[in-house]
């Protein structure tokens, strides 16, 4: 893989992580592939846009996160499994020196995760469920019951900067978005995102597949393009999030 900005050469392995390390402290960083038309998925999943190149940043961008968050319908549409030791990513993680397995977080303000989704059973760091007060509470309860750490953020919506905060005092302070969209625009309405990683493929979709935003801003989002990278004609850039104007 080759950067672009800032300064032209050729990343290594060791190259390639040091350029999508963050610094120390807290954070969250927002990921996602999509077409040059705004389209994050094909057919309902993003693997059809995705490259060899992504793939890796994908990796790795999940092996320096202390938590992956997402919303529980991308999760039920492209399979999400617990991250564990044996998989490329704990494999990685091993090797950067971090502990071998993350939790994921799933956000659904209806606690929308069943107690025998593969996400719960084996685990080895237990799946979080970001939810609200309105949730069912038998279902919150069975979801705990099944092992589930269960954060009430929020009594109708999902108070996202709560969420942040009640993941960091369990120690997950750099976390990866790997949205959808709706999830996406809310953490950026809610001014909580530091970090975009987009992975740009160089396609075109048309307007069946889902856009990178699940609707309207409620203003303009300004980022500060920070990295460019390139292979097989795939771009992939991290830009800065700034406060809204």
């Amino acid at each position: 893989m080759r950067r672009l900005l800032p300064g032209p050469a050729e990343l290594d392995d060791a190259g390639l992580v040091e350029a999508y390390r963050l610094p120390p402290g807290r954070s969250l960083r927002v990921n996602f592939v999509a077409s040059l038309d705004g389209a994050v998925t094909v057919d309902g999943r993003s693997g059809g846009l995705g490259s060899p190149g992504d793939e890796r940043v994908f990796r790795l961008l999940r092996a320096l996160s202390d938590a992956v968050l997402v919303g529980s319908g991308t999760a039920s549409a492209e399979g999400y499994r617990p991250i564990t030791a044996d998989s490329a990513v704990g494999r990685l993680r091993v090797e950067l020196g971090r502990p071998a397995t993350a939790p994921v977080v799933v956000v659904s303000r209806r606690a929308s995760l069943a107690p025998d989704d593969r996400l719960v059973a084996g685990a080895v760091s237990p799946t979080v469920l970001i939810t609200t007060g309105t949730a069912d509470p038998g279902r919150r309860a069975a979801l705990a019951e099944a092992g589930v750490r269960v954060l009430v953020c929020g009594e109708d919506d999902v108070d996202l900067p709560l969420a942040l905060d009640r993941l960091a005092g369990l120690g997950l302070d750099q976390v990866l978005c790997e949205g959808g969209p709706q999830l996406f625009r809310a953490a950026l309405r809610a001014g909580v995102v530091d970090d975009l990683a987009l992975s740009m493929a160089p396609s075109l979709v048309g307007p069946a597949g889902a856009r990178l935003l699940g609707g309207e801003l409620a203003d303009v989002v300004p980022l500060e393009l920070r990295q460019v990278l390139e292979e097989d004609g795939m771009l992939f850039t991290r830009y800065g999030v700034r406060a809204a104007r």
